[in-house]
């Protein structure tokens, strides 16, 4: 199913909803099967992992990233084609194509307090208002409550009218169950609730950003090229092993799929990966300048 087909099923424009109101959620993108799934195989990890340390990541609040080596079934998540599509239509404008900016699994415990609103985007220090840095898409793992830590979400905060908002109005929580979607732009404001009640609350955030930005977690690192390699084409490039025109994120000047061969050269030259206004300037330069 291609991405078209997948949100027209849904009868809802949801780039255009998330775009509105800064905000949407996604009801049954996957099949509850497969968030089950992707549980059962993340729960050594989820019992292993120590409690985060400070306030803003939660001191009764458990994260752990490099989702795509932990689980095959975690790739189902970031390849959503309802949610590249959307992606794909609200960050395109201002970058030459996307990147995976984290893909993290979160347990928000009994006892964690209401986390601070804060917008994603304030992680790089551009100027804001012009276009958005990223979309992120938290996947539920269990129910989604305002008692258990439900994210909450502030409606029309986001971009330049919202970001220029004193006051950034009241939240919604974002309540919804396994299956569902939970979108919102970088420049929403939101934050974790309370979890008033005796369970944890699970779930996955899987995020998008310009890619000619640093990510957040450094997907060279989550996937070096022996894990990479093992990837669709489309899942290595969303994870860096690909080239940003012009020439960023390169290995030896050249695009870092390399890596992702069976063999790699000694000795590699360096290749132009430019825009097509940048290859045009440097035409017209030659034909000015050269005899």
């Amino acid at each position: 199913m291609n991405a078209v087909t997948s949100f027209e099923r849904h009868g809802v424009d949801w780039s255009a909803r998330l775009l509105r109101d800064g905000y949407c959620i996604i009801p049954d993108a996957l099949p509850r099967s497969v968030l089950g799934a992707l549980q059962a195989d993340l729960e050594p990890d989820f019992r292993a992992t120590p409690l985060c340390q400070g306030r803003f990541y939660g001191e009764r609040t458990k994260r752990f990233g490099g989702l795509l080596r932990r689980s095959a079934r975690a790739s189902a998540l970031v390849l959503n084609p309802t949610i590249l599509h959307m992606v794909e239509t609200v960050l395109r404008p201002a970058c030459d194509r996307i990147q995976l900016n984290v893909a993290q699994a979160i347990e928000i415990h009994s006892g964690e307090v209401r986390q601070f609103p804060h917008r994603d985007h304030d992680m790089w220090q551009g100027e804001k208002g012009a276009h958005e840095y990223l979309v992120n898409v938290i996947w539920p793992l269990t129910p989604f409550r305002r008692e258990n830590g439900a994210t909450l979400i502030y409606p029309g905060s986001h971009g330049r009218e919202g970001m220029a908002r004193e006051d950034p109005g009241d939240p919604i929580a974002a309540e919804c169950d396994p299956g569902a979607a939970i979108c919102f732009l970088g420049s929403t404001a939101h934050g974790a609730g309370a979890n008033l009640t005796d369970l944890p609350r699970r779930g996955i955030v899987v995020g998008y950003c310009l890619g000619w930005l640093k990510p957040y977690e450094n997907q060279w690192l989550a996937y070096p090229p022996a894990i990479a390699r093992t990837f669709p084409r489309e899942l290595a490039e969303l994870v860096g092993y690909v080239q940003h025109r012009p020439n960023l994120g390169n290995y030896e000047g050249q695009c870092p799929s390399i890596l992702l061969g069976d063999e790699i050269p000694d000795r590699i030259g360096a290749i132009d990966a430019l825009r097509p206004d940048q290859e045009a300037m440097l035409a017209n330069f030659a034909g000015e300048h050269e005899p």
